[in-house]
C-alpha cells in the first residue's frame, strides 16, 4: 500500500506522468520529455566537459538510454533522480573512455581535457567565497579553472548536482550510487578543496 502511494505521488510529478506515458507507447510524451530536459541536460554536462558539442552529444546518449528502458520504468523514485542517475552514468563512461585512451596513448580530445572550463563562477559559489571587491573576471575564470581542474570527476559531478541542480543530499547519492555520508564527504573535500586553492587569490582582492 506504501509503495502505491508512492508511486501515485511520484505520477503527479510531469516528468514523470511524461514518462509514464513514453512508457506506454506515446511518441508526443516523449517528444514533450525531450523538450523538457534538453536544455537542463546540455547546460549541465556543458558545465561538466566546458565543450557544447560534447555536451549535446552526452544529453542524446541520455535520451536514448531513456528511451531503451521505457518498458520497465517504474516511478519509484523521482524522475529527476532516476534521470540524472543515467546522466551520472554517462558521464562515468565519458571518463572511463578518457582513462583507455590515455592508456593505449591517444592524446586527448580538447573536450575530454576541458572539463574545468564553464565552472567558474559555480566555483566561487561551491567555495562560499566572493570577492571582497569586483575581480577582474578573465584572471578570476583562470584561476578558478586551474581549481576546478583540480577535482576528480565525483567532485565536480557532486557540485553540480548541488549547486546547479539543487538536488539533496539524498537525490545526489541515489544519482551516484553511493550513500549520503559518501556524498557529504565528497562535497567537503570539493568545497574545501577550491576554498584552499582560491584563498591567496581571494585574500589579495580584500586587500
Amino acid at each position: 500500500m506504501a509503495d502505491s502511494a508512492v508511486m501515485a505521488s511520484r505520477a503527479n510529478d510531469p516528468s514523470t506522468a511524461l514518462m509514464l506515458r513514453v512508457r506506454d507507447g506515446e511518441a508526443e510524451a516523449f517528444a514533450e520529455l525531450v523538450s523538457l530536459w534538453q536544455d537542463r541536460l546540455v547546460t549541465l554536462f556543458l558545465h561538466h566537459t566546458g565543450d557544447h558539442s560534447t555536451a549535446e552529444d552526452l544529453t542524446q546518449e541520455v535520451f536514448l538510454r531513456v528511451y531503451r528502458a521505457r518498458a520497465s520504468y517504474q516511478p519509484t523514485a523521482k524522475f529527476t533522480t532516476w534521470v540524472h542517475t543515467i546522466a551520472a552514468n554517462v558521464a562515468a563512461d565519458l571518463r572511463d573512455r578518457a582513462y583507455r585512451r590515455r592508456e593505449r596513448g591517444v592524446p586527448a580530445s580538447v573536450s575530454a581535457s576541458s572539463s574545468q572550463i564553464g565552472l567558474d563562477q559555480l566555483a566561487v559559489d561551491a567555495s562560499g567565497l566572493v570577492p571582497a571587491r569586483q575581480a577582474d573576471r578573465r584572471e578570476l575564470q583562470g584561476v578558478v579553472q586551474q581549481a576546478i581542474a583540480a577535482l576528480n570527476e565525483r567532485q565536480r559531478m557532486a557540485v553540480l548536482l548541488a549547486k546547479f541542480e539543487q538536488c539533496s543530499y539524498e537525490e545526489i547519492a541515489a544519482a551516484m550510487q553511493l550513500t549520503v555520508p559518501a556524498v557529504k564527504s565528497l562535497l567537503f573535500r570539493a568545497r574545501d578543496q577550491l576554498r584552499a586553492a582560491l584563498a591567496s587569490y581571494l585574500d589579495e582582492e580584500a586587500t
